[in-house]
């Protein structure tokens, strides 16, 4: 995946919008124009604050399914996703959850969104849905079917849940990208809100060698400046709302102070090529 073509940087900040309950879940308030009114505010405020890409999911739908949404929830994001699309210039990713990544790259390539993430990709992970088996195999042929280029983002060792056996972050990372056919990585803490620790984002950016590494959780104006020194970018979400509440909407203040943080950090971060210190004010990392 070619960070720079998809995001014209080689470090993106991706803000996310966590769509209202939508039709058929189990808060579903019945009022569907509320839902992409908060959608297009919250885009709004993130590309007002100045990030790089959004990601739209359908966060307060839980309880989740573990793998298919209602057919609604398709239709609703779909929607929502075409709408943000002509509003805000910021590429557009979606990610439905639990683990719909064929539901999510159907929209994704019938909209023209430029990614989505995938929970589980490979592999088996025991969560509160119940067990979540990857399948990276049906996943890609279909977007063979579709003739579609929508970049995959997988995470490894997915928040909310544990993975079967003895879990190995380096093997899981090169069986994501080498036998999932991951375009980029994800790696998060234990849960929401929660960050990886620095050691694991080393390790698995070692052990991707190349691919691009996202933070997936738990990053906000304090520590990104440290987490970003082992990753090419970031997905963030709750550091952004009002308050870092989870319930309260984007905070484009707390945008601006992301961002501005996250380019301190890069300013010490040494380039991969020469093992130097980039020039200040510059986002030089190859990726």
């Amino acid at each position: 995946m070619d960070l720079f073509q998809t995001f014209q940087t080689h470090n993106p900040v991706i803000g996310v919008v966590h769509l209202l309950p939508l039709p058929t879940s189990a808060r579903w308030g019945g009022n569907l124009t509320a839902v992409i009114e908060r959608a297009e505010q919250e885009a709004t405020a993130l590309a007002a604050g100045g990030v790089d890409g959004i990601i739209v999911e359908n966060f307060f739908d839980a309880p989740f399914p573990k793998q298919r949404v209602d057919p609604a929830v398709v239709s609703a994001m779909t929607l929502i996703v075409d709408r943000l699309q002509n509003l805000v210039v910021a590429p557009v990713g979606i990610n439905v959850l639990r683990n719909d990544a064929h539901s999510a790259l159907a929209i994704a390539s019938c909209v023209g969104a430029k990614f989505i993430r995938v929970n589980v990709l490979t592999g088996v992970m025991a969560t509160d849905q119940g067990l979540i088996e990857g399948n990276a195999h049906e996943l890609l042929r279909y977007r063979r079917e579709l003739g579609s280029d929508v970049a995959i983002l997988a995470d490894v060792l997915v928040k909310h849940a544990r993975p079967l056996g003895t879990p190995n972050l380096t093997t899981a990372v090169t069986d994501t990208i080498e036998r999932g056919l991951a375009d980029g990585i994800i790696l998060s803490g234990w849960a929401t809100g929660s960050p990886p620790n620095l050691e694991d984002l080393e390790l698995a950016t070692n052990a991707a060698k190349g691919t691009p590494v996202f933070i997936g959780s738990g990053a906000d104006e304090d520590n990104i400046g440290q987490l970003i020194q082992a990753a090419n970018g970031v997905i963030v979400a709750s550091s952004l709302k009002r308050h870092g509440n989870i319930n309260e909407a984007i905070d484009p203040i707390r945008v601006s102070a992301f961002i501005e943080a996250m380019a301190e950090g890069l300013k010490a971060k040494p380039t991969k090529s020469t093992g130097v210190d980039a020039p200040a004010g510059t986002k030089s990392v190859v990726c």
